[in-house]
């Protein structure tokens, strides 16, 4: 969703240049123009003007929209939602010609209502608003926000409206209105109100009898009332209660309170805790604090998003757990740390009355702050005068916490080093939270949270960009500002940077701004204006590393794609894997690299803009291609091993060189297909990324991608990639037939022909097969022959006669006895079979295809088996004999689960949906059908879900329910 400014003129809350159209949510969804409430017709139709309302001012797009009404969208779904915006644009604007209310934005639809026209926005507003007059001591204040937010609400939110969407925010909004009644009535009681809010805390206690919070709060206005009997009655109620419905005693701060009515703790009787003493030399008690330290630095003006983030650090921080809040934030330079912690110590600041304690201890930098310096500073702000202070750190450290015992004090330690950095900086009192910060994962250090801090959303970089280089202008190019949001990786700190030269050259477009930072090479000198620089805040943590672990980062970022494994990383850095796999490790500690899962690590895109700097900097770029080149080669024979176990004997494996350069680690020797094919599934998108990197490079090894391109062959058996690996196949066709390389040419080609045929691109794939037949006799590559010919007859029908296609079969056929390979033989007799059924041969496909599967059994190829049972089971469907035909294709299905290839799923399915039809078995023809459906949905293959929708509709039809059948046909 992206952020949208006003429209000019007519402000969106006056659609007749008068009345204010406002929003109701916090009970049954209402709207009225001025004092008129207007028809918002069905519950669905509520429900989409709703899920806009809740982001108002932002793009919903149709997908989302179509998730929040329905959990399975129907056929026609997004009709109706566009019938549904048509009519509330009717009610909404009824004089309107163009609206300028509910406006259509891109690919969805934006609701440009103000916040204060939406009651829920109102509420929000109001309850923040009484959070800081709490904070600055405005009891009076506070009170007012809060009984005027609690009393916008006029019963269940939402009631009524149907879908996931309304649901999930249902709830939400129901605690929303909890915390906001639970602080309206603390407040009430910090006013000295206690037995005004008996009544209202006794009905909110019965309509909530395990809410604790609650309890306490009339508990203690009971007793302030002197009714120290009822409030005793009170815990025992909330004890019977617990136990009866949940098998648990009171927490411990309802026990806490009991002990405190029961002895008659004069503390409960405090509205307020006693100021803080002050500490001289002598070390006695002289007098009040004049001002209670408040060091926090200013709050972002321009603060954006994290809304769910800094709501959940919130609760975190408060007091009152059973051990005291240390929350710890963590991630590289420039994501955004200081910023949130700031944001959430002043969003929970009131809570801490008694101090907020602030310090940068500049851990990233080169002279990290002295915790001892830092206790002298803490202990002055609260009082203690510089003579009383002690000269060691493991004494000022027991002052500290002495001094802030039973104290609600709140500490913020930001850009931390390490745990021996912040150790003596911890409070012991559990009326006091700690919040830090660090680019290392402070693992160190007992904390109640932590947090590794992820960059922005797109939209919330949108977002940040919009309050800082102005609405109008995103607006404007909302395309170019999610452009430069993802050149900016969403780093906040790239961002900001970005945003600022931008509000800096008001006659700058957000496009040419884009544009500049297109560049891969330039992009970090880009992003510098003033004190803003992304490259200097990475070269703080990099200056950090010792020369080994240096060297890892910037040659770990060498290779493209979506991280390296820690095999990859031993080949980059030539070591064995276990050293590789420390130094990552040791990189992901320090915030540099990001670990999503065991073995696995990955740069921030800038991160990797400025670790190839340094490469071309430190090292050189001959050293560079050269890891890059060790990494393609050692892909290459991984790749090579795997096509030996899934297609075994089959002769392309020994076709490629496939030996790694240097001491780097062995191939991985798979046990057989199930942990190749695991393998494939965890590193397929880095060989392609890699690969498609050098070919980019003029000078990279061509001949070697294209060796690679022909093993990744086994991918379209798999049906892995495929996409991906047609578009290589075909850029290294291209390259090598301009370097004039025609035997890297004719293998490239190999693979982009069954690519093409894959995707049904009859026409392609035989242009391509008939290159193939060119290249492969002109450099001797008979393996490519029988495939290619194959292809040729594949694809030769309607334009060629049956004979020509036989022909073709029969000279691969051939060809592929000569080449003495069992396996290739039996892939191109499987094929043929095919070829035989396209021009109605059944007998002789069936021949074939039991031949062939008798080989791939005996060499235990499964993916072979898969191919040549799929043929037989067809030829069997050509015969009339449906039963055995269901029977191959069930059998086909066990194979392609036992290999987890559910892409080539679907198609299997089909097939056995239209044999049990033919054998009068329409209810399992539906089943089939409707598995082929749900999974050609999953893994998105569109065709194969029109197919299936056709499939359930005959086997509807079958059964007699036409009606459906129809729905399914149209």
């Amino acid at each position: 969703m992206t952020e949208i400014g006003e429209p000019r003129g007519t402000s969106a809350s006056e659609p007749d240049g008068g009345e204010r159209l406002r929003l109701g949510l916090l009970g049954p969804v209402q709207a009225w123009c001025g004092e008129r409430e207007l028809e918002l017709g069905p519950p669905q139709q509520r429900a989409l003007l709703t899920a806009l309302a809740l982001r108002a001012r932002r793009i919903v797009s149709v997908d989302e929209l179509l998730d929040a009404l329905w959990e399975e969208p129907p056929a026609r779904a997004a009709t109706v939602v566009r019938t549904y915006v048509s009519r509330l644009r009717r009610v909404l604007e009824p004089d309107r010609v163009h609206p300028t209310v509910l406006v259509s934005s891109g690919s969805g639809y934006v609701l440009r209502l103000p916040a204060d026209c939406v009651d829920a926005e109102v509420f929000e507003s109001r309850v923040a608003a009484a959070g800081r007059a709490r904070a600055l001591g405005d009891v009076a204040g506070a009170l007012g926000l809060l009984r005027e937010a609690c009393g916008l609400w006029h019963g269940e939110p939402l009631a009524g409206l149907p879908g996931p969407f309304a649901q999930a925010h249902r709830a939400r909004l129901v605690e929303r209105r909890l915390n906001a009644v639970q602080a309206w009535l603390e407040t009430e009681l910090e006013a000295g109100r206690h037995a005004e809010v008996i009544g209202e805390l006794t009905i909110w206690v019965s309509q909530y009898p395990l809410l604790e919070p609650m309890r306490e709060l009339l508990m203690l206005a009971l007793y302030r009332s002197g009714r120290q009997a009822e409030a005793l009655g009170v815990y025992a109620d909330a004890r019977r209660t617990l136990l009866e419905q949940l098998g648990v005693d009171p927490g411990p701060r309802l026990r806490e309170l009991h002990l405190g009515v029961l002895s008659g703790d004069p503390q409960l009787a405090a509205p307020a805790a006693a100021p803080a003493p002050v500490v001289e030399a002598g070390g006695g008690p002289t007098g009040p604090v004049p001002v209670a330290p408040a060091q926090l630095p200013a709050d972002l003006s321009d603060w954006t998003g994290r809304d769910e983030l800094c709501a959940a650090l919130c609760a975190d921080l408060a007091p009152g757990g059973p051990a005291m809040p240390v929350v710890g934030v963590s991630g590289l330079g420039g994501v955004g740390k200081s910023a949130l912690a700031v944001h959430v110590a002043h969003a929970v600041g009131g809570l801490y009355p008694d101090a907020q304690l602030y310090v940068n201890l500049q851990g990233a930098g080169a002279f990290p702050a002295d915790p001892g310096e830092v206790l002298a500073g803490f202990l002055g702000a609260l009082g203690v005068a510089d003579a009383a202070i002690p000269q060691g750190t493991a004494e000022r450290a027991a002052l500290f916490r002495s001094r802030v015992a039973g104290l609600r004090v709140l500490i913020v330690l930001d850009d931390a080093r390490d745990s021996r950095q912040i150790g003596p900086l911890l409070p012991g009192s559990r009326s006091c939270a700690v919040l830090v910060t660090g680019r290392a994962w402070l693992s160190g250090v007992p904390m109640t949270r932590r947090v590794a801090l992820e960059p922005l959303t797109s939209e919330e970089s949108v977002r940040l960009l919009t309050a800082i280089a102005g609405a109008s202008r995103v607006a404007a190019e909302p395309a170019a500002a999610r452009r430069l949001a993802a050149a900016c990786g969403f780093l906040p700190l790239a961002v900001r940077t970005a945003a600022s030269r931008l509000a800096a050259r008001p006659a700058w477009q957000l496009s040419h701004m884009a544009d500049r930072l297109a560049s891969e090479r330039r992009r970090l000198a880009e992003l510098e204006t003033g004190e803003l620089a992304v490259a200097a805040s990475f070269r703080l943590s990099y200056d950090q590393l010792d020369p080994e672990t240096a060297r890892a980062f910037r040659l770990l970022s060498l290779a493209d794609g979506p991280g390296v494994s820690s095999a990859a990383a031993a080949v980059l850095l030539e070591l064995p894997e276990p050293a590789a796999e420390r130094l990552a490790e040791a990189l992901t500690d320090l915030g540099l690299l990001s670990c999503p899962f065991p073995g696995r690590y990955q740069y921030h895109d800038l991160l990797r803009l400025f670790a190839r700097e340094l490469v071309r900097e430190v090292d050189g770029e001959a050293v560079g291609r050269a890891a890059v080149e060790r990494l393609l080669r050692h892909y290459l024979a991984t790749v090579a091993g795997l096509y030996r176990v899934v297609r075994p004997g089959y002769p392309f494996p020994d076709l490629v060189a496939a030996e790694v350069a240097g001491p780097a680690p062995a191939v991985p020797a798979f046990a057989g297909p199930a942990e190749g094919l695991r393998w494939a599934r965890q590193e397929v998108a880095a060989v392609l990324a890699v690969a498609e990197q050098v070919t980019r490079d003029p000078d990279g090894p061509l001949a070697v991608v294209a060796d690679l391109t022909l093993v990744l062959i086994q991918l379209i058996d798999l049906g892995m990639a495929v996409p991906e690996l047609c578009d290589l196949a075909g850029r290294v066709a291209e390259a090598a037939g301009a370097a004039g390389l025609p035997e890297s040419e004719a293998r490239a080609r190999y693979t982009l022909m069954w690519a093409q045929r894959e995707f049904q691109r009859t026409w392609q794939a035989r242009s391509e097969a008939a290159r193939v037949v060119t290249l492969a006799r002109r450099t001797g590559q008979t393996a490519l022959l029988p495939g290619a010919l194959i292809v040729l007859a594949l694809t030769g029908l309607p334009r060629c006669t049956d004979e020509e296609v036989t022909a073709w079969c029969d000279e691969a056929v051939a060809l592929s006895v000569e080449l003495g390979n069992r396996s290739s033989h039996a892939f191109v007799e499987g094929m043929a079979a095919l070829a035989d059924l396209a021009v109605d041969r059944p007998e002789s496909a069936l021949a074939r295809a039991e031949r062939s599967l008798v080989t791939f059994r005996e060499l235990g190829d499964f993916v072979g088996q898969v191919h040549v049972l799929y043929a037989r089971a067809t030829a069997l469907h050509g015969l009339g004999r449906f039963e055995e035909a269901c029977e191959d294709f069930r059998e086909c299905l066990g194979a392609l689960r036992a290999l987890g290839a559910r892409d080539r799923m679907p198609g299997v399915l089909l097939g056995l949906a239209e044999s049990c039809r033919a054998a009068g078995l329409p209810a399992r023809a539906l089943e089939a059908a409707e598995q082929a459906l749900a999974i050609a949905r999953k893994v998105g293959l569109e065709h194969r879900g029109a197919s299936a929708l056709a499939a359930i509709g005959r086997a509807l039809f079958d059964l007699g329910e036409r009606d459906r059948g129809r729905a399914c046909l149209a």
